[in-house]
């Protein structure tokens, strides 16, 4: 039986573009267990690969999606049975393996994880990587000692997946929360996922000479980079740590380190595609027992597979807000 699928092409000239088409379970690469679809989702790599491929999508044709959620339809792999729950983040699936925006996907049973109790997989999506990538932030900086009454923790991009995700998770759990955006719309949004102060980008985005600055912020998850995370650096109490997500504002750090020397500043290094086994399973497990889910609910922007193009172009443009949740059967 047939089943759709949005399949990005790349003519002869080099240009890509995407479209819904119909598939068929022989046309799925290889792999021991075949889940029916019910969510993905749609993230910054998401919005590459959907558009020129942004070095990550090494063949065409190709199905993007580097997330997904659903039901096991067959498995050759006893961890897994017909009907169990699952979710898939990370290792390269939707950029050089084909992804989730597919009725239909098959993958190596070591990239899942079985949902657990209380969270659908509507939920999970609204979570997908970017919430995922927050909950890993959130453990590493309580791995370097971050607590509640330490103070203010700042979130760059707020407003964007990780920071919508992570502002719920730390206020939730007793943190204190400020986050920054560019859009001054954003922050009643931003308020209702219990962000206490609203920092304006351009007060915080303009590089200083000054490489120390007054001790204000106890720790930060920066999914912006460049000239931000350098400015922050010098904002960071003493012994204080950064949980480094992203690079919307830039792969470069026009930074001294000053911070590191005299304050003890930490920068730590989050990536969740090649996250072992186990460190995933404490993070879901984590997520639903911490993260508010009508608060999770808020976020959800509801799309479907012929959506998906327009939506790419716009999350590379910082245009939207919150969890874009794709059910691939609308």
């Amino acid at each position: 039986m047939s089943f759709n699928s949005l399949v990005v092409r790349k003519d002869d000239e080099g240009k890509t573009s995407g479209s819904v088409e119909q598939m068929t379970v022989d046309q799925l690469p290889a792999g021991n267990v075949t889940v029916a679809v019910e969510y993905s989702t749609v993230n910054y790599k998401d919005g590459l690969c959907l558009g020129s491929g942004g070095g990550m999508v090494r063949n065409y044709p190709h199905i993007p999606g580097i997330d997904m959620a659903g039901v096991v339809e067959a498995s050759d792999d006893p961890r897994y049975t017909v009907g169990d729950r699952v979710v898939l983040t990370g290792w390269r699936y939707g950029e050089i393996h084909w992804g989730g925006y597919s009725q239909k996907t098959r993958v190596n049973a070591d990239w899942l994880v079985s949902l657990p109790d209380g969270i659908s997989t509507k939920q999970a999506m609204a979570v997908g990587t970017a919430g995922i990538t927050a909950m890993f932030s959130v453990m590493s900086l309580e791995a370097h000692g971050l607590k509640p009454e330490n103070g203010p923790v700042l979130i760059t991009g707020a407003a964007g997946g990780v920071g919508s995700v992570a502002s719920a998770i730390l206020s939730n759990i007793g943190y204190e929360v400020a986050g920054v955006t560019g859009r001054p719309e954003s922050a009643d949004y931003l308020k209702s996922l219990g962000v206490t102060q609203i920092v304006a980008r351009e007060d915080i985005n303009e590089t200083v000479k000054r490489p120390l600055e007054s001790e204000i912020w106890a720790g930060c998850i920066d999914a912006v980079g460049g000239a931000m995370l350098a400015r922050v650096l010098g904002q960071m109490k003493y012994g204080a740590s950064i949980a480094s997500v992203g690079l919307a504002g830039g792969a470069g750090l026009p930074a001294t380190v000053i911070p590191f020397l005299l304050r003890g500043v930490n920068i730590l290094g989050i990536d969740s595609v090649m996250r072992p086994y186990n460190n995933r399973v404490e993070a879901w497990s984590r997520i639903a027992n911490e993260l508010p889910l009508e608060k999770l609910d808020s976020m959800i922007v509801d799309a479907k597979l012929a959506d998906l193009p327009t939506l790419g172009k716009d999350i590379l443009k910082g245009k939207v807000q919150g969890r874009v949740v794709v059910d691939v059967n609308a």
